[in-house]
């Protein structure tokens, strides 16, 4: 390899760098001089090398890949064309990511993950920011801030602290669904290829004859549900941090492309206002027996990306991004995200964060904003930068103005706990579940539960008897708790 070619050295600006390997100096001994270019450029940037973490969904993987339309039958509920005829092809890229623990946690902590998916569709990026359970323990975004310092760190031990998190939810009757979640076996997925995706949250769709209905996202993973017990994901923790990371990694780059059944949930609009349940209640689920799954398309990864930074670091996902034919709902929290996603990425990679490259339209785009910190385009050259102007810029186009809705009522702190069925979803799950799920369920709480104070656990038994005697008997049981100390809690 003596005669191989390679390319010169430069500093940032292009300039030719001649030794890289010492300061500039008055004399061998002496001190170093402030025209030192290269010195001051490469300390500055490695002292920016990591921007700010995400606050949750810190620890995260990413891969590309593409979607597929598998259903004929979407136009009856949208016009969105990534939809508009069985076989066609979207690309998209993907974050898996844990939720409460910071850059350099374990991927196999108990914690809901993160199930990001941007679609780069021709009438630009739809983002679908869901999690990898169907719910959530909050319903009202005003509390969203309080239950994240409640998964965070004491800010007086700088310690994950239990007795926060048991707290909380022991005064927030309405996570008890969530929290039966966390703590079965889905609290522990088998890395990020084996759990299925949800958005969560209720969305709409549009047809051509602006017709609305309202649907939930449901991904299906074709790799079969995997989980980890807490023995075992105890001691992946101790024996490979990345395991999550490290299993998508390889088995996309080997060609072993994992896939997932992608389905929607579909209520009319007509229903959604005398429903039984309310359907833009982000703890709860649309019982399967009403609204069954429909299959829409398939989602596969296929390609790894090439530099971790670039793709999965700076990936900004937000669910605001929908296209022509999608639509949002009343569901509190979704709207609460739709200002509060773009304003964390603003502050964490700047204002000019969807001109990366990972989160950049593949469809062609025009807009009036421009200037800030990091623009790195032309930034829009001469073209006007104000709208309406006589000089042919961009213009609205009244085909995709948003459908109307109507909507009525007093504006007001209304109590969101008026509705406190917080207990017939999470027993009826509890249910649901083998003899020895409920135990691994049982013993995965008590762990968590017994290192809080004796008035947390009983608040929360008392949550746990409501939904199922069983639930709280077994919990209780776990704890040491005799039974009868508890008549004043059942």
């Amino acid at each position: 390899m003596a005669d191989e070619v390679r390319k010169t050295m430069t500093t940032d600006t292009g300039r030719p760098v001649g030794d890289n390997q010492n300061s500039l100096t008055v004399g061998p001994r002496g001190p170093v001089v402030y025209e030192d270019f290269l010195l001051f450029e490469k300390m500055a940037h490695f002292n920016r090398e990591r921007i700010p973490e995400r606050v949750v969904h810190a620890k995260g993987s990413g891969a590309h890949g593409h979607l597929v339309c598998t259903n004929p039958d979407m136009a009856k509920w949208t016009s969105a064309k990534l939809f508009e005829k069985v076989g066609k092809k979207t690309p998209m890229f993907i974050r898996f990511s844990t939720v409460g623990g910071e850059k350099g946690s374990a991927d196999s902590e108990r914690d809901p993950r993160g199930f990001a998916v941007k679609f780069y569709t021709e009438e630009g990026n739809w983002d679908m920011t869901g999690n990898n359970t169907p719910i959530f323990f909050i319903r009202d975004p005003l509390k969203f801030g309080d239950f994240i310092h409640t998964q965070k760190r004491d800010p007086q031990t700088n310690l994950k602290s239990p007795t926060m998190m048991w707290d909380f939810w022991s005064l927030s009757p309405e996570s008890l669904h969530q929290v039966t979640i966390l703590f079965s076996d889905r609290g522990t997925p088998y890395g990020y290829r084996h759990m299925n995706g949800y958005s969560s949250h209720t969305y709409s769709l549009i047809n051509a004859k602006n017709e609305l209905c309202y649907v939930k996202w449901h991904f299906k993973t074709k790799q079969g549900i995997k989980n980890f017990a807490r023995e075992e994901a105890d001691q992946m923790r101790a024996v490979n941090m990345d395991f999550a990371q490290s299993d998508l990694f390889d088995h996309i780059a080997k060609g072993d492309f994992p896939k997932w059944r992608v389905c929607i949930q579909i209520m009319p609009e007509a229903e959604a206002e005398s429903y039984r349940i309310n359907p833009f209640d982000l703890t709860k689920v649309w019982p399967q027996a009403d609204y069954p799954l429909v299959e829409v398309g398939e989602m596969t990864l296929d390609r790894n990306p090439v530099n971790y930074f670039a793709e999965v670091e700076q990936a900004a996902f937000e669910p605001r991004n929908v296209v022509p034919g999608m639509g949002y709902s009343p569901d509190k929290m979704l709207q609460a995200r739709l200002i509060s996603y773009p304003d964390a990425h603003r502050y964490r990679l700047g204002v000019n964060y969807d001109s990366l490259p990972v989160n950049r339209p593949q469809c062609p785009f025009a807009t009036y904003n421009r200037d800030g910190a990091m623009r790195f385009d032309d930034n829009g050259g001469a073209s006007p930068n104000y709208e309406p102007n006589s000089f042919g810029g961009p213009a609205e186009d009244k085909r995709y103005v948003e459908r109307p809705k109507q909507v009525s009522g007093t504006v007001a702190r209304h109590n969101h706990r008026d509705d406190s069925d917080y207990y017939t979803q999470p027993g009826n799950l509890f249910r649901l579940m083998t003899p020895d799920q409920r135990q691994r369920l049982i013993g995965n709480i008590a762990a968590g539960l017994s290192q809080t104070t004796r008035k947390i656990q009983e608040r929360q038994l008392c949550h746990f008897f409501r939904a199922d005697p069983a639930y709280g008997e077994g919990v209780a049981k776990a704890l040491g708790i005799p039974v009868q100390e508890l008549a004043g809690v059942r």
